[in-house]
């Protein structure tokens, strides 16, 4: 089966308790698609409209299509100082 890996940062860290994961890759996915089934999967309750997402370290579309051993990130808001 083909993975990929999600890391998390700031609030959604904090929520997951995790860094990263490792996630099947199904047929189709987007990052929308697996956004979702995250936020199924540990309570989520910010909306995708709220975050960015980078894949591959680039900022990507929520509709690019995922592929095998892609790295996704989500960002919410971040504040700096």
């Amino acid at each position: 089966m083909s993975s990929i890996t999600v890391r998390y940062f700031a609030l959604l860290q904090e929520l997951t308790g995790l860094e990263s994961q490792r996630l099947e890759l199904s047929a189709n996915d987007t990052a929308d698609t697996v956004y979702q089934r995250l936020s199924q999967e540990h309570g989520l309750s910010i909306a995708p409209t709220r975050l960015r997402v980078a894949i591959n370290d680039r900022f990507a579309d929520w509709t690019d299509p995922l592929n095998p051993e892609d790295r996704v990130a989500f960002l919410p808001p971040m504040s700096g100082g």
